[in-house]
């Protein structure tokens, strides 16, 4: 019988899906984008429209929404005109006004011109993508439904109410309530992931969890005299609070928009509905497996996606794993409430995380900490989120005032994650794809009976806590004693930030110069840990691309910074104007670098080379980012250091002609332009002569840099070349007497 049933709801998954595919190929739309042809279509859009990640790179991407969205009609050059339902994904150039297609409602139907392409990936859920110029205003065929409009006002309303907030709390309050991560930045997300908080970051299952347990009360409670909740409360019946509850179900996923996310969660707050109404725990597998199959039926590439796979197994590993692992910890003395979360905590993190490994190629090593802290602020932060939602329609003060009570807790939350995330050994590197996952399922499978036979023996068990607390941590001291890093003496030091640049020059006291932070704020900012730098005088950003500006609030992190440098020419304008943000944000002073300039600060001098007033006689003409960089002439102790940023050749030969020209050029070190790329000018390389060349760039990085025609020329030249890729974090020191400078890598 339960073969029969296994192979039944084989049969109709495979049959939906089936239908599903045949549903997706049907119709002209497939065919236009096999010949990337241009078109008018009329489109139904079919999730909240959202913001393209951008990618840290040097080019300078223009901003794009993304919107999920059916095409219901074509019309095709010739004015031939198709009806059809084909799922496809829009992605409109925004220009400089992406609100207004940010605003767009589900429901509402488009009429966009637009040329096609096939997706990256044959056998996705969308059968194109349509590029759109996104310059002026949507154009609306049909408004929203009522319900997606009265939606919309709900959404629009709490972020009103937030507004107000300090920014993490405003980022973070919205995407509890209703999934509303605009304003989340990359670097607040990046914590997240460090810290496996990303269910915390946007709706999630546990939040709807929260609200049924609010109206109901606690699972296995609600048949029993003394059931909890405002439902008893208020005199409501079990079936009546069954019905009330089903309702908040249906208006909880109209309210969030009906993303797969949202679904997701309140099939999973179904089963925990099922726990409160029943009080059975023996029913909640089966009813796991009946959601899942239908979501499935609904949507089957729901199959495909990481999210719906790690949704299944942490609400299966909260119902079959936790109680065990609990009941163990309560037998060892371990306060009952504190058992349950250390135990829900553990318990889906262990099954997680083998999942988590395949894409995310690392593991967390503080998650379960890290979400065992979190726990305690998510049902406060969640039960006013929602206050303020509902509130914000008929009483905004009244909103405001339950928006900033909401917003305690919801700090905590953002604070829970930046700490662990800036926490050094807070993640370990881990293969990828399934041999990581098959390997890391094997590492738990050892690490449960291990850490049973541990709690038997609580003097061992505390010291290897203690060890894996240092091991997380690691004290600079000790860091220091057991590696040699930092090195004493270093003068410079080019942190391993992945594909960017980020250098330090160090000024004596805790207290350094920053070059450039590189794409990762968590990245820059361990560096700077490990060197102990505390205070700034200046960060200077020497142009506005993303692998040269993007990290810089982990720069800013925890550190007095005394002023922010930057080139004059503010293109890409996106990434400027976020400079100028977060400078005002932190209230430090923003200037531009003038050539000729001189300072100092410590042991520290150093003279700005370039870019030069294109105003002058004999100046280059208009300069493109790259050839705007900041260039700096550095003396620290015995050593003269040459920081070209990401000079072109153009630039460069101007260099040698103008501030280069005329006076003594050789160099003991040079920061290579460009992470080492093909394009550098044999002249400069001739005229600087340094003994000791540094490459930032990131391992098996899609452009191919560091260039080996660069790197033959520099050793040509009697240069010892140093690169992160390969060599980690690479510290610069005064002279041992063998030349000018030694070098020690990390």
């Amino acid at each position: 019988m339960t073969w029969a049933a296994v192979l039944l709801c084989v049969a109709a998954s495979a049959a939906a899906a089936g239908l599903h595919g045949a549903d997706l190929w049907r119709g002209p739309v497939p065919e236009l984008a096999d010949r990337y042809a241009a078109a008018t279509f009329e489109v139904e859009v079919a999730a909240d429209p959202r913001r393209a990640r951008p990618r840290p790179t040097g080019a300078a991407a223009p901003p794009l929404v993304l919107v999920d969205a059916r095409v219901v009609r074509v019309t095709a050059a010739d004015g031939a005109v198709t009806r059809t339902r084909t799922p496809v994904l829009l992605m409109v150039d925004a220009g400089r006004a992406p609100g207004r297609w940010l605003e767009v409602l589900p429901s509402t139907r488009l009429r966009v011109m637009g040329r096609l392409a096939p997706p990256q990936r044959r056998g996705g859920d969308i059968a194109a993508v349509v590029r759109v110029d996104g310059e002026g205003p949507p154009r609306v065929v049909a408004p929203p439904s009522a319900v997606q409009r009265i939606a919309g006002e709900l959404r629009t309303g709490l972020r009103r109410a937030t507004a107000g907030l300090p920014e993490d709390a405003r980022a973070l309050l919205p995407g509890l309530v209703v999934g509303d991560t605009s304003r989340v930045t990359p670097e607040l997300r990046d914590a997240f992931e460090r810290t496996d908080l990303t269910h915390l970051m946007a709706v999630s299952g546990s939040n709807f969890v929260v609200l049924l347990a609010l109206l109901v009360g606690p699972p296995g409670m609600s048949q029993s005299v003394e059931r909890r909740g405002l439902a008893p409360r208020l005199g409501i019946g079990l079936r009546a609070t069954a019905v009330l509850a089903a309702g908040l179900s249906l208006g909880f996923v109209v309210v969030c928009g009906p993303e797969p996310s949202v679904v997701r969660a309140a099939a999973c707050g179904g089963i925990a509905l099922l726990a409160m109404v029943t009080g059975r725990r023996r029913s909640l597998l089966p009813a796991l497996a009946a959601a899942v199959l239908l979501l499935v039926l609904h949507d089957p590439w729901l199959a495909r996606k990481p999210g719906f796979l790690l949704s299944v197994l942490a609400t299966g590993a909260l119902l079959t794993v936790a109680p065990g692992w609990s009941a163990a910890l309560r037998r060892r003395g371990v306060p009952g409430r504190v058992a349950e979360a250390l135990a829900a905590a553990a318990a889906a993190q262990a099954v997680c995380a083998p999942v988590v490994a395949t894409f995310a190629q690392r593991v967390s090593v503080v998650g379960v900490p890290c979400n065992l802290l979190a726990e305690f602020a998510v049902a406060p932060a969640t039960v006013l989120g929602f206050g303020a939602l509902i509130t914000a329609w008929v009483a905004m003060p009244v909103a405001e005032v339950i928006a900033w009570c909401g917003g305690w807790p919801a700090g905590w939350i953002a604070g829970i994650a930046r700490t662990g995330a800036a926490l050094p050994g807070g993640s370990l590197g881990w293969p990828g794809g399934w041999r990581g996952a098959l390997l890391l399922a094997a590492a738990v499978a050892l690490a449960v009976p291990t850490v049973r036979r541990l709690l038997r023996s609580p003097p061992l068990a505390s010291a290897c806590a203690f060890a894996l607390v240092l091991a997380v941590v690691q004290p600079v001291p000790l860091t220091r004693v057991m590696t040699g890093w930092p090195p004493p003496g270093w003068r410079l030091v080019m942190c391993d930030v992945g594909q960017g640049d980020a250098l330090v020059l160090a000024a004596g006291g805790g207290s350094a110069v920053v070059v450039d932070a590189g794409p990762d704020p968590g990245r820059v900012d361990r560096c700077l840990r490990r060197l102990q730098i505390t205070r700034v005088p200046l960060v200077l950003l020497t142009h506005f691309h993303l692998d040269h500006v993007a990290g810089l609030e982990g720069v800013l992190r925890g550190r007095d910074v005394g002023v922010i440098e930057t080139t004059g020419l503010a293109e890409p304008a996106a990434q400027a104007a976020a400079v100028r943000r977060t400078a005002a944000g932190r209230g430090i002073a923003l200037r531009h670098a003038v050539a000729g300039e001189r300072r100092r600060t410590g042991p520290v001098e150093w003279e700005v080379l370039w870019p030069q007033d294109t105003r002058a006689p004999g100046a280059m003409g208009p300069l493109e980012p790259n050839d705007a960089s900041v260039t700096l002439l550095v003396r620290s102790g015995g050593l003269r250091m040459l920081l070209l940023g990401d000079l072109e050749p153009p630039a460069q030969r101007a260099l040698v002609r103008g501030p280069l020209g005329g006076r003594s050029a050789r160099v003991d070190v040079v920061k290579v332009a460009h992470h080492g790329s093909p394009f550098q000018d044999p002249e400069l390389l001739e005229l600087t002569r340094a003994r000791l060349a540094l490459i930032s760039c990131g391992r098996d990085n899609p452009y191919g840099h560091p260039s080996a025609r660069t790197i033959g020329a520099l050793e040509a030249a009697g240069a010892q070349v140093s690169r992160t890729d390969r060599d980690g974090s690479v510290a610069v020191l005064d002279g041992d007497g063998r030349g000018p400078a030694t070098v020690a890598h990390r």
